[in-house]
């Protein structure tokens, strides 16, 4: 398969692995977006069948039958993409077409992350760069758009100045839940609270990552969560006088 295999880029590190899914990305981006009325004649389940697309790291894309080698040198993507085609609404089988790519191109950069033996470090890496940038469905369904909306002048001045409500992971998350800019600023924070602060997991997903994210804290149990798993966002969180967790409302909800 041109373009496919893994010695065609000879990655080693996480930054090349993630250009090679950035390119591949930008191929399958292309193919249902500004190639869509190409890429919908292509996809005939008249003429053919269990086609699938494939992104390239030149960010170029094709709509072709699967690799006959067996097991084949990548992960191969979803098999019969042509098959609903003509049995959907237009709009939303594009969106499951970019649902199926996401899917292939995460195999595809964590099966080269296994193949060059990433570390842990190496792997969150990796997986950081890729959870940084819109996925495909998000392009495709126009919610990464809705979502930069959302990221305006104003409310990136408030992810620094946050509210009772919302902070970010690098700043203080004392029980007043209410941090200054001047306090960020100064630098007169002890070792102990440094040490909280990093310390500090998501009551959800268990993970402190996300160090620029939105945070917010339940008023009933203290705990912290990522405002996207949730799913508060910073504007929302602003109109929350008192914010219980799922946890806790669940709780009130069985009393």
């Amino acid at each position: 398969m041109e373009g496919g295999s893994g010695a065609a880029y000879a990655a080693r590190t996480a930054e090349e692995v993630f250009r090679d899914y950035r390119a591949r990305r930008a191929g399958m981006i292309k193919a249902l977006t500004t190639d869509v009325d190409k890429f919908f004649k292509l996809c005939d389940p008249d003429e053919k069948e269990n086609l699938c697309l494939y992104g390239y790291p030149n960010e170029t894309w094709e709509v072709t039958l699967p690799a006959e080698e067996v097991p084949p040198e990548i992960p191969e993507p979803a098999l019969g993409i042509n098959f609903a085609r003509d049995g959907m609404n237009e709009k939303d089988w594009l969106a499951l077409v970019a649902v199926h790519s996401d899917s292939w191109l995460l195999s595809v950069a964590f099966y080269f992350g296994a193949r060059f033996g990433f570390d842990k470090d190496a792997r969150r890496r990796l997986f950081n760069m890729i959870n940084n940038m819109p996925t495909i469905f998000e392009v495709v369904t126009g919610s990464a758009k809705k979502q930069s909306k959302e990221k305006t002048p104003n409310s990136s001045s408030k992810s620094n100045k946050p509210s009772s409500k919302v902070q970010s992971r690098g700043e203080s998350r004392s029980k007043a839940k209410v941090s200054t800019h001047k306090e960020e600023e100064s630098g007169d924070e002890d070792g102990d609270e440094e040490e909280e602060r990093d310390n500090t997991l998501c009551g959800t997903c268990g993970t402190n990552d996300g160090k620029d994210e939105f945070w917010i804290c339940c008023d009933n149990c203290e705990k912290w969560y990522h405002g996207k798993c949730v799913k508060i966002t910073p504007a929302r969180a602003e109109h929350i006088k008192h914010y219980k967790c799922p946890d806790c409302s669940n709780k009130r909800a069985r009393a």
